[in-house]
């Protein structure tokens, strides 16, 4: 996490994947008539507040690749914890093995570090999220770990994405520094040796801001040092670099921010990329809650989780539009009656009702009584 907490463009991208993932946040449905069911887990949601771990969690799931949840249960599933990331040191497997097989079969157990405690946990006290793992029983890549992979082809090491641009960051101050204001040359005839060497003692502790440099020569002349050009032919070089660590970053909305030129149309096509990346993350997720959470809880509740089909579902619950036509038909057809009818339209035709008839009208009506005796 490290490369997440200190490099803004991951930060910015781990981020911006993690709010599209469950940044919209979540509700709960269920199968006809297991109503309570479903109450039985929007509470433990809201008592271990599931919707926060979520958050928490899917940065390091995209960051890293794994997070690690313990799950408290003395006398049944109570609540949630996360656990540091740097925890687990090793994950025990058993293995299907014959003969020229190994093959990984189940996790045994969770192995702490020592400064942990160096113990191992139970495999069903801890709910592993894993993402890019080819070991389904392994620890899982996260975005950044490419990032900060180097790759060696016949013996030629090439260094990490993450280090070379954190190496050209780095020269960036300095190649600023020595030529934002140039160093200048005055070559004067006549100059002492000594004269000259106190000038380049000085020169050598000279400040950020460039450094006037004496020099002796026949005729005088003052000449300001230049960027040598060939640094320029840096360029594709560096854009290749930096287009490849976006590419690893795995969402293209950073580049939308910090690059000038790109249309709308490149900005919709960038979020209908981005929504085909988290997709399959939120199948994950949901499943992965489903399954080890609500599950366990409604079994502890009493309840048979294949039969109540408590579900968690993205985004909000879809409130039906009511039509005001379709509301003045059931007050003609008596399908609701008069005071329902009243309610609603104040409430869908903004209408403005009152309960009992104004004073005003009422006294209209009592004087014109009283005119026809």
């Amino acid at each position: 996490m490290r490369l997440y907490e200190r490099d803004p463009t991951c930060k910015s991208s781990v981020d911006l994947l993690s709010a599209a993932t469950v940044g919209i946040g979540f509700y709960t449905t269920c199968e006809g008539g297991f109503e309570k069911a479903k109450q039985v887990i929007d509470d433990f949601n809201e008592e271990v507040n599931l919707d926060g771990l979520l958050n928490q969690m899917v940065s390091r799931l995209i960051a890293c690749g794994n997070d690690f949840w313990l799950k408290l249960v003395p006398d049944k599933l109570e609540d949630l914890r996360r656990l540091p990331i740097d925890s687990i040191e090793k994950i025990q497997e058993s293995f299907i093995e014959g003969s020229n097989l190994k093959i990984p079969y189940k996790v045994e157990g969770y192995k702490l570090k020592s400064s942990y405690g160096g113990g191992s946990l139970d495999p069903k006290a801890v709910l592993h999220w894993s993402i890019g793992s080819e070991n389904p029983c392994g620890f899982g890549v996260g975005v950044l770990q490419v990032l900060l992979h180097t790759l060696t082809v016949n013996n030629d090491k090439r260094p990490s994405y993450a280090w070379m641009k954190a190496k050209i960051e780095r020269l960036m101050p300095k190649i600023f520094e020595r030529y934002a204001a140039p160093d200048v040359v005055v070559q004067l005839e006549g100059q002492k040796e000594d004269t000259i060497k106190k000038f380049e003692a000085k020169i050598r502790n000279r400040s950020e801001e460039g450094a006037w440099i004496f020099s002796g020569a026949k005729t005088a002349s003052v000449n300001s040092v230049a960027i040598d050009p060939r640094a320029s032919g840096f360029a594709p070089y560096i854009d290749h670099m930096v287009n490849q660590f976006y590419l690893g970053c795995e969402t293209p909305l950073p580049r939308l921010f910090s690059t000038p030129g790109f249309t709308e149309a490149s900005a919709n096509a960038a979020l209908d990329l981005q929504s085909m990346l988290i997709k399959p993350l939120q199948r994950y997720i949901k499943r992965q809650v489903e399954r080890e959470i609500f599950a366990l809880v409604l079994s502890q509740a009493g309840f048979n989780p294949a039969e109540a089909k408590v579900r968690l579902n993205w985004g909000s619950p879809e409130t039906p539009e009511i039509v005001p036509t379709d509301l003045i038909k059931a007050a003609e057809q008596n399908l609701i009656r008069p005071e329902e009818f009243r309610k609603n339209a104040v409430k869908v035709l903004n209408w403005e009702l009152w309960d009992e008839q104004p004073k005003d009208s009422a006294s209209q009506q009592s004087k014109g009584g009283e005119n026809k005796h």
